[in-house]
Parts: C-alpha cells; structure tokens; sequence
C-alpha cells in the first residue's frame, strides 16, 4: 500500500511555510471518549485546536462548530482539510482513533508536516494483515489463520488448534473477540461475529468478511502507551491488566499503574513493542500497545497508531505530571515538557456492563466513591440508554479512578468502590432494539 502522497490527487495545494505554530486538526468520530479530553488538554496549554467529524447537526458546540467531513469518502474528506489548511494553516493533524488514524496520516503527508506512512497506520489497525507483517518481521507471533466468511467453513478450519480466539480484523475494544475450546464453539463464534460484522458500519468488505483466529495465549497482560518520534519509542507508562482475561470474551476491567513487572521484563516489553512498531513501519505520535506476558516470552496482542481507549488516558498524570492528552498535543507541536514523576500508585475500573437491557439506574456511587483513595465515579450511561455487553458492545457504564500510596493499594480501592455499585437493568424485549433508545460513546 503506497503512503498518501501516491496515493491521491493533489487539485488543493495547502501552503505550509507559514503554519500556524500552535494550531492542530483533530479527527474525531462524534461520539468519541477521547475528544472531550483533547480539548481540555489543548485549552491548558493555550493550543488552538479543530475538531473535524461528520456531527455537522451536533449539539456539542466543538462539533457543530469544527470541519463536516464525509469519513466514508477518504478523497472528499481529504481535499475538505486541504482546503481548510489554506485558508489556515494547522502544525500537525491528529486521528483521535482507529477510524481517523488513517485520513490523519495522508493529511499530514500532503501538507508536508510529520506523520506515520498510511500504510503503516493501515497495518496497525488491521489484525490480520498486522499479523502477518510481525510474523514476517521475525517478531513472535502465535499461528493464526484468516477465515474468509464468504467461503464455507469446513475447509478453512480443519488445521485451527484450540484454544484459539476468533476476532474481526478491523474492531477495537475487544468488541466481537471471542474464544472458543472446541469446533463447536468456534462454529458458534463465527456465526455470531458474522452477525456482528453485517451491522458494523464497516465500509470496507474485505473487513466485513473475514475473522482473524489465532491461538490462545494464556498469561499476564499488560498495555503500554508511548510516543514515536522518527521512529524513537518513548515509553510514558507501562499498566498492569490484574484481572486474569482467560475468555470466553476479553473485556477490559483494571488497568494499574506503576507496573509491578520487574525490570528485565518491562525491558524485553520495550523491545519487544519497539520492533513491532519499526515492522509495521510506524515512526510518528502515540501508540498504545497491549501485550501478553508468559514463560516464553511477550507476546503482541496489537500497537494502534492511536492513544488509549476510554478516559484511561487520565492515569498519565500520575506518571509525568501531564495529562495524555496535552504530552501528545505538545509532542505534535515538538514541544517536551517537564515531566514530574509521583510517588505511590494510581488505576482505574472500567466499568464493565453487567448484562443487556435497559438502564434503569446504577445504585451505590455516593458510597463508592467514599472509599479510601478513590478519587471520582464517573457513570457515562444514562437512565433509559440501552446497555450492550460484549462482545457486540463497545462501551463501558463509566469509570473510577483512584489514586494511593501503592499501587496494590489502589487496586483495593477500586476493588472494594465497584463491590458498592448495583447496576438495576430493565430486560430488553423483542421488538424494542427498534424503538428510539439512547446508547453511550464508543470506546473505538
């Protein structure tokens, strides 16, 4: 896949001798966690920023207000930021997520301003094709298998080994992975994700019609955020993941920080991302890396060209003194701030959605949020939206972070702040997935 300069035409030539030194497009689904963090970053460091989405009837002013684009329509979208870049110049352009990562990157390529090569950030958020890249790049992989959805399974499947865990290649957020023991659940896994992938909104149909499998890797899994600059890896933080995600679905729970791996692991966990990152050919901004951890070594689950999920995002204070957001804006920019590492520890719960339905309320968050070093309850869910679990959904009902002289201590406070909550869900009955009902952001 050739990088965006080859790949489209150029009728809008946007000048860049005179960019705006502190002036940033952001590209943004519309009900994306991470915007609203962007921009209180960008305000706190007194940073114009743009916000360009497709919410041109939005309510939230930063929408209404930004760049309408048609994100299904890679070229018109690309020539609606050239144009805006005439007019004005921006310093850096920015995906907020896996479906923004690309256009990003071929806007920076045409304005002339550092950037990942489109084909790298195409590999990074396809699981298949990621894959293979790594395998070829000498990075340990485990075997894996592509199952094309148009075909009959039969001949596809008689080689697969279990444990094995099915995944769309192009889904983030756990969403529609799942793992199956047998043939049995693995026929049961394919048909349900074939389910999931009809209604996706995915434009692609080589994404709509194929299932990545992959052996099972049991361990200890930890994420990694980090920034590239010329293809450099700073690691930010490394999270330990404490709850055991054995399946049959993988949802995202505890993520604690400072790790307590030891050091010649974290180490290896380093090499290990950093060669990931040079096979996909990845050299600019923020990656978030999840990886398993065994007796045989570490194991890449996957590195976005994104920065992490959720509000997530906000543990990095704990550990540079900055938010994630404003280190990546200011890294756009080539600007480095100090960073002020804290003593103790820190984590957050995403709030796992306990069962499909209606939300009616979630009891318990006063008395949650008075326990011993946790620092706020957010419920993002309202009363009346419908609640999906995985592996069909993609959110979360909120989140808790707490802050504590330890990082054991911090897991205990979140542990102890979600034992006093008590989500009451209304059960959905057939025929009301078609009724107007609300639903809460996507994590993507």
């Amino acid at each position: 896949m050739a990088d965006a300069a080859a790949a489209v035409s150029r009728p809008v030539t946007a000048p860049i001798q005179n960019a705006a030194p502190r002036r940033i497009l952001l590209i943004a689904p519309h009900d994306s966690y991470r915007t609203a963090p962007f921009l209180a970053a960008a305000k706190t460091r007194g940073i114009e920023i743009l916000i360009a989405s497709e919410a041109k009837h939005s309510l939230v002013s930063a929408y209404a207000d930004g760049l309408h684009l048609d994100l299904g329509d890679m070229q018109a979208s690309l020539q609606t930021i050239l144009r805006e870049a005439q007019r004005r110049p921006f310093a850096a352009v920015l995906g907020s997520d896996d479906a923004s990562t690309e256009l990003a990157a071929r806007a920076a390529a045409e304005l002339g301003l550092p950037h990942n090569p489109t084909a790298a950030v195409h590999l990074a958020r396809r699981k298949d094709l990621a894959r293979a890249r790594l395998a070829q790049a000498g990075v340990p992989v485990p075997r894996y298998w592509r199952i094309d959805l148009t075909r009959p399974l039969t001949s596809q499947i008689e080689d697969i080994r279990y444990p094995c865990v099915l995944k769309p290649v192009a889904l983030a957020a756990s969403r529609g992975v799942i793992r199956a023991d047998n043939l049995d659940e693995l026929t049961q896994a394919a048909a349900r994700i074939q389910v999931l992938l009809a209604g996706a909104g995915l434009r692609e149909a080589e994404e709509r019609e194929a299932i990545l499998v992959e052996e099972f890797i049991p361990g200890f899994e930890a994420a990694v955020e980090g920034l590239l600059t010329q293809g450099n890896l700073e690691i930010l933080t490394i999270f330990d993941k404490p709850d055991p995600l054995d399946g049959p679905y993988f949802e995202e729970t505890y993520y604690i920080t400072p790790s307590r791996l030891d050091a010649p692991t974290q180490q290896v966990l380093r090499e290990t991302i950093t060669a990931a990152c040079a096979a996909y050919g990845l050299r600019e901004g923020p990656i978030h890396a999840e990886c398993r951890i065994n007796e045989q070594g570490v194991w890449i689950l996957e590195v976005a060209a994104r920065t992490i999920g959720g509000l997530c995002g906000r543990l990095l204070r704990f550990g540079t003194g900055t938010s994630l957001e404003e280190l990546v804006l200011l890294h756009a920019l080539g600007e480095h701030p100090e960073m002020n590492s804290e003593t103790g520890g820190a984590g957050a719960l995403m709030i796992p959605i306990p069962q499909a339905g209606i939300l009616r309320r979630v009891e318990g968050v006063l008395a949650a949020g008075k326990v011993p070093y946790v620092d706020e309850v957010v419920i993002h869910v309202r009363e009346g939206y419908e609640l999906v679990p995985l592996p069909e959904g993609s959110s979360y009902l909120g989140f808790i972070f707490a802050r504590a002289p330890s990082a054991a201590q911090a897991e205990a406070a979140l542990r102890a702040a979600h034992a006093c909550l008590r989500v009451v869900v209304m059960p959905l009955w057939k025929g009301e997935r078609e009724q107007e009902a609300g639903r809460p952001p996507s994590t993507d």
